[in-house]
C-alpha cells in the first residue's frame, strides 16, 4: 500500500490526543518520500492493514530507535484510515473509534512521563487498536483475543466453558485517565456487554481476563480495604501470578529511575516504595470473570 498521511497533519494529531509538546517533533520528523524510512513506513502500515480484524497477531513491532523516537506514529497514521472504514463497517460509533485511536496520545504522554523525553511508549500495543481488535468503552478498554491453555483449564475448572477457541476478552487500564472507580468500571463492564454481542456477533464470549500488576495481592495488604484497587481486584477470579516489571514505572513514571529514592506522595506511591525498602517484589496476576 502506498503511504498516505493526513492533510491537515496538525489538526489530525491534535485530535488523537497527541500531546502539544510533541506536534512539533512529530511534524518535524515526517519521513522524506522515496527514503527507506517512508519504505518501511509503508510495509510497516501494510502489515497492519492486512490483518485487520484478525485475531491473530501479525509479528509485534521492535523499537526502532535508530529512525528517531516518532517513526511508529507515521505508521498509524497512514493505517488508521482503513481502520476507521472497518470501524464503519461494523457499525462501530465514531465516539468509541476516535476514543480508541486517542490511545495514539496517551502512550506518547506516557513516554514522556516515565522518561521525560518525546517518542511513542510500547508501539506494539496500539497494533491492537489499530487492527480493530481492542476497543476503548469508557474507564477502561477491551480486546478481542484468545487465552493461554494454562489460563483456559483453570476457568473450565471452575465451569465455565471458554470452547475449542478459547475466545476471552482482555481488560485492560489505561493510564493517564483518571480514578479507577467502581462506579466508572462498572460501567464499562455493561458496556463491553452490549457492545461486543452487537458487533462481533459471531464470537461468543464467555469470559473477560485480565493480567496486571494491579491484581498482586499483595496490594490489598498495603491498600485500605475500600482503595479502588482493592474493589477492581475483588471483581476477578485469581488465578497464577508471572514476573512483572510495570509495576514502578506505571506508579512513579520517570522517578523510577532511582529505586532508592522514591515518593511516597500517595497511598499507592507509599505502598509500592515501603515493600520494596522491606525487600519485597511485586508481581502481576491473572484473573478472570464472566463476560
Amino acid at each position: 500500500m502506498d503511504l498516505a498521511l493526513p492533510d491537515d497533519l496538525p489538526s489530525e494529531l491534535l485530535r488523537l490526543a497527541v500531546p502539544h509538546e510533541d506536534v512539533n517533533g512529530v511534524l518535524a520528523a515526517r519521513p522524506e518520500p522515496g527514503s527507506p524510512q517512508w519504505w518501511l513506513a509503508e510495509r510497516c502500515a501494510h502489515s497492519l492493514v492486512s490483518t485487520m480484524g484478525d485475531l491473530d497477531d501479525p509479528p509485534p513491532f521492535q523499537p526502532l530507535p535508530e529512525l528517531g523516537p516518532y517513526f511508529y506514529v507515521y505508521v498509524f497514521l497512514a493505517a488508521l484510515p482503513h481502520t476507521r472504514r472497518y470501524h464503519r463497517e461494523l457499525g462501530i460509533p465514531e465516539e468509541v473509534t476516535w476514543a480508541t485511536f486517542a490511545d495514539l496520545g496517551r502512550n506518547m504522554a506516557v513516554h514522556r512521563k516515565r522518561h521525560g523525553t518525546g517518542g511513542l511508549h510500547a508501539p506494539h500495543w496500539f497494533m491492537l487498536h489499530a487492527r480493530g481488535i481492542l476497543y476503548a468503552l469508557g474507564r477502561l478498554q477491551f480486546n478481542r483475543g484468545t487465552t493461554g491453555p494454562r489460563t483456559a483449564a483453570a476457568i473450565e475448572e471452575a465451569g465455565v466453558p471458554v470452547g475449542p477457541r478459547r475466545l476471552a476478552l482482555g481488560v485492560h487500564v489505561p493510564d493517564l485517565y483518571g480514578p479507577l472507580t467502581p462506579e466508572a468500571c462498572d460501567a464499562s463492564f455493561d458496556r463491553a456487554r452490549r457492545f461486543f454481542p452487537r458487533h462481533f456477533p459471531q464470537e461468543d464470549y464467555q469470559v473477560m481476563t485480565c493480567g496486571s500488576w494491579l491484581l498482586d495481592e499483595q496490594l490489598a495488604r498495603h491498600l485500605p480495604a475500600d482503595s479502588n484497587i482493592v474493589a477492581f481486584q475483588r471483581r476477578f477470579h485469581p488465578l497464577h501470578r508471572f514476573d512483572n516489571a510495570e509495576t514502578v514505572p506505571f506508579v512513579f513514571g520517570v522517578d523510577a529511575a532511582d529505586p532508592a529514592r522514591l515518593p511516597r506522595r500517595t497511598r499507592l506511591e507509599r505502598a509500592v516504595a515501603d515493600h520494596l525498602a522491606s525487600g519485597g517484589k511485586w508481581y502481576g496476576r491473572i484473573g478472570w470473570l464472566r463476560f
